[in-house]
């Protein structure tokens, strides 16, 4: 891991890009933090750092303000990292079925998140060995948003994710219900009940199969875009709960 650049945001928080190969990221430390403190990942849409960067300085400055630590990596094919042909075939027939009000079939879905999640998830890993021996982040982990699909498998595979919350917005193949069943960690699950890219009784069948002991949907009203500013305050409770 190699830091490109350093600064302190307005409330003191610590900033640092960097750079772990070919995968850009941002590191965000709270202020005068006296020993290791937990580290929350922060998933997000395959939109490019840049363009997220503002709901993710937010999300970073909520955690840093509880004591935590967050960090993010750009997902494969996405900002300024190149393009993967297959992935933009998957999301322009996407489109296409979406504006003919076509069905989207499990082909369309597998073509487009499992791809995904088969490069993200050991580049999260990988990211997260590289965060861990840095001093002053110490376990445990929460994984946070983004692209469910990744979600549920770093809960599956990575045993320092010791809890997640995630975002009920994006298509879910098949085959990811039946890794669902095997995820054991505290979740707390986010459902816009009107979103309308989101198949709402797949969201529920999705958190239906979680095996986890531990698990709550938080859902409301609204699209998409809707989320309401205290669900952030609900999902900040979930971590220091887990993570302390």
């Amino acid at each position: 891991m190699r830091f490109t650049s350093e600064r302190h945001l307005d409330d003191g928080v610590l900033e640092r890009e960097f750079a772990l190969d070919e995968i850009p990221g941002i590191l965000w430390t709270p202020p005068s933090a006296s020993a290791p403190v937990p580290l929350i990942l922060l998933g997000h849409p395959p939109l490019g750092l840049r363009t997220m960067y503002p709901r993710l300085v937010d999300r970073a400055r909520s955690a840093a303000a509880d004591g935590f630590a967050a960090a993010t990596i750009e997902l494969p094919g996405s900002g300024d990292r190149p393009r993967r042909p297959a992935a933009e075939q998957a999301r322009a027939e996407l489109r296409r079925v979406m504006e003919a009000g076509e069905p989207v079939t499990d082909e369309i879905v597998d073509a487009l998140i499992l791809p995904l999640v088969d490069r993200a998830v050991p580049e999260w890993r990988a990211a997260l060995d590289a965060l861990l021996a840095l001093p002053g982040l110490g376990g445990p982990v929460g994984y946070s948003g983004g692209v469910i699909s990744i979600g549920v498998r770093l809960a599956v595979v990575e045993p320092r994710i010791a809890a997640a919350a995630l975002f009920a917005g994006s298509f879910v193949p098949r085959s990811v219900f039946e890794e669902a069943r095997r995820v054991t960690i505290p979740l707390h699950v986010l459902l816009q009940w009107d979103d309308e890219g989101n198949d709402r009784q797949a969201s529920l069948d999705l958190f239906d199969a979680f095996g986890s002991e531990e698990k709550s949907l938080h859902a409301h009203m609204g699209g998409h875009t809707g989320v309401p500013r205290f669900a952030g305050d609900a999902a900040a409770r979930f971590f220091t709960r887990h993570l302390r």
